[in-house]
């Protein structure tokens, strides 16, 4: 098997296992994570995902072996199409795995639940896409990025052109796609590509200890608000706040009239995350 999950507590680590091949996708793993993130986004007692490659690589692209006997075979890449009708696209869809999955799997997916990346070598092609569809990632210092297929006329078409640019501004998207360069981890924090840097081996460790703190919080306020960053792409200001009250608003009066109570009663002062 080569995506299996290890659980501790409200923290699933997802973890894809092809060190032979670096961790590159195959059909067989792609179809794997999608089940395993639909389990994760199902299960009412998870809360935040890591996903992480096993042997010292994050994910080196889509296996080129595969994706030639893909391009050979024509209904392969018909049955990863979008639907015809705009209104029904093929994201987070309750009971039907196939209808969510890209070439790396879960990267058309929309989750109710934030994954954080955990990324050692490379996160290269198509696997730069997959790390660009979690909410957050942590690189290892020699890990790195870069539009790796460049070299042989594969396009970006698992969300690398859409995410790139909205992560990272349209200039430094535009030279990293062109040029295909490697995007060092240090770099990659520069620039916005990655949220931290930590020393090699430590990634999945530094990544899981962030998603036990995100588990910590009230988690229908905490996933109200992942949801607003993500709704808000292409809004104009106005809609985009007029979307955030709406969504946030209800939450509020579940959980966060609770939580000031809490604050009145001395609890959680001066910044303190210990005793919220």
């Amino acid at each position: 098997m080569t995506v299996s999950i290890e659980k501790n507590g409200a923290v699933w680590t997802v973890i894809h296992s092809r060190p032979q091949a670096r961790n590159a996708m195959d059909p067989a793993s792609a179809e794997a994570l999608v089940a395993a993130f639909n389990e994760f986004n199902e299960d009412a007692s998870a809360s935040v995902a890591v996903l992480w490659g096993e042997g010292g690589a994050f994910c080196a692209g889509f296996d080129l072996k595969h994706a030639g006997a893909m391009l050979a075979e024509e209904r392969s890449l018909q049955a990863l199409d979008y639907p015809a009708d705009e209104m029904s696209p093929p994201l987070h869809v309750r009971g039907s795995n196939r209808a969510a999955r890209g070439p790396m799997g879960p990267t058309r997916m929309e989750l109710d639940k934030p994954v954080i990346a955990a990324i050692a070598g490379p996160a290269v092609a198509g696997g730069f896409e997959l790390a660009l569809w979690c909410d957050v990632r942590v690189m290892e210092s020699s890990a790195y990025f870069g539009v790796y297929c460049r070299r042989w006329g594969v396009p970006l078409i698992d969300g690398g052109t859409v995410r790139l640019p909205r992560i990272v501004g349209m200039g430094r998207a535009m030279e990293l796609i062109l040029t295909g360069r490697k995007l060092p981890a240090e770099e990659a924090l520069r620039i916005g590509a990655c949220e931290q840097v930590v020393p090699d081996g430590e990634s999945r460790r530094h990544a899981e200890a962030m998603a036990q703190g995100i588990a910590r919080f009230p988690q229908a306020c905490m996933r109200a608000d992942r949801r607003s960053v993500h709704q808000q792409q292409g809004l104009t200001q106005r809609e985009a706040m007029r979307y955030e009250w709406v969504n946030g608003a209800p939450v509020f009066a579940a959980e966060g009239a609770q939580g000031a109570q809490r604050f009145a009663s001395g609890m959680g002062r001066h910044g303190s995350f210990s005793d919220t």
